[in-house]
């Protein structure tokens, strides 16, 4: 076996699955064989949620059940709502706030001490887990406004009810439509850092609380999620700018400023899921006939696909690029939007975890030593 170090693991197989597919070539994405463009369009996010867990699409009385199940748990404790509040007036960061509430979620979960090969169970955590998370995140951001928390509408979908819980007004179809299709292209996206976690987390056994909360906590980190509050930042900075958007990001890239929502791990192509988006920013830009961000985004967008040298790099416009601009149009608070990442992701993370754990082996990687092999140990008291 060779012992080329593989630093971040690139390259490296580490699994085998059944669930997502990134052709970073040609720029596809399927979901368990089915194209991403034909999900965000043709389905909502409880049949992908069905498809991921369950590894086919659902007839009408299997998804009328799937929700019915998943919109009875959308309540949550008045505990967990309190410590949310807490957290909120701490002034805590809305991502590391949806960590703590949903590991607290575990407490209140009436099978959270099923053994941990009970699949039934285990997606029946993961069920109340993805139904709890946009309620919390819901209640976080009404508490840092110093409201009160709006109780879930069973009647609502599960998009409908978070956008409902965070403005306390329930959304129009266009806006519905439009988050309950970000909540898909966001659901899943192979092995990325935060899956992984999850998975090795999965491995060991562990409930799906644990890998959740592990997912958020690796979602966290500035080189993972974030990037589409980043761009949202430039635009506001564009915006605050006497220069036009080509004018401002020559200037920045000459400045050596990296330009976020460009370049992707894995895409050499423009990113499927920002294809689909753009179409939803201009739908929701037209809707409020406010096109301000449109016409930016549109504009940096030509701008840079026009440099060789990136094309050359494979860099392109990733989902981050238009997500913020879509989030935004929704009344959506910018440091919102990664942990709304998380509460899509959490399915995946799920259905990621139970796959792994259907052939188990505990991942349990070896790094190479380069420390002092021969220290001469001195006892404290002579140091």
């Amino acid at each position: 076996m060779s012992d080329e170090l593989k630093r971040g693991l690139e390259g490296v197989l580490v699994a085998e699955s059944g669930l997502s597919h990134v052709d970073g070539e040609v720029g596809k994405l399927v979901y368990r064989g089915y194209d991403i463009d034909d999900l965000a369009h043709e389905a909502t996010y409880e049949e992908v949620l069905y498809l991921l867990w369950n590894g086919e699409l659902p007839t009408r009385t299997e998804l009328d059940a799937f929700t019915a199940e998943l919109d009875a748990e959308h309540d949550v404790h008045d505990d967990v709502l309190e410590t949310v509040t807490q957290l909120a007036d701490a002034g805590e960061r809305p991502m590391a706030a949806l960590r703590t509430a949903t590991s607290m979620l575990s407490a209140y979960d009436p099978e959270t001490d099923a053994d941990a090969e009970d699949r039934e169970a285990a997606l029946n955590k993961g069920r109340r887990i993805t139904a709890k998370m946009p309620t919390v995140l819901a209640a976080f951001e009404r508490a840092r406004q110093g409201n009160a928390p709006v109780d879930p509408d069973p009647d609502l979908s599960h998009a409908a009810n978070f956008l409902y819980m965070l403005t306390g007004t329930e959304p129009d179809a266009v806006s519905e439509e439009t988050f309950d299709m970000a909540l898909t292209l966001h659901a899943d996206h192979g092995l990325n850092a935060s899956t992984f976690a999850a998975m090795v987390i999965g491995s060991t056994m562990a409930d799906v609380y644990s890998g959740v909360v592990g997912g958020i906590g690796a979602l966290s980190g500035p080189l993972h999620g974030g990037a589409n509050q980043d761009v949202m930042e430039v635009l506001h900075e564009v915006d605050d700018s006497a220069k036009d958007p080509v004018q401002w990001i020559t200037d920045a890239r000459d400045a050596g400023r990296r330009i976020p929502g460009f370049g992707h791990r894995v895409y050499k192509v423009k990113d499927p899921r920002a294809h689909i988006l753009e179409e939803k920013l201009r739908d929701l830009s037209e809707s409020a006939d406010d096109t301000k961000w449109l016409e930016y985004t549109t504009a940096i967008e030509e701008y840079l696909s026009e440099d060789e040298g990136l094309a050359e790099k494979g860099i392109a416009p990733n989902v981050d690029f238009f997500s913020g601009s879509v989030y935004d149009h929704l009344g959506i608070p910018m440091d919102l939007y990664t942990p709304i990442f998380a509460v899509s992701r959490a399915g995946g993370w799920i259905a990621h975890m139970l796959e792994y754990q259907e052939d188990n082996r505990l991942i349990r990687p070896r790094a190479r030593y380069t420390g002092a092999t021969d220290a001469e140990f001195v006892p404290i008291d002579e140091r």
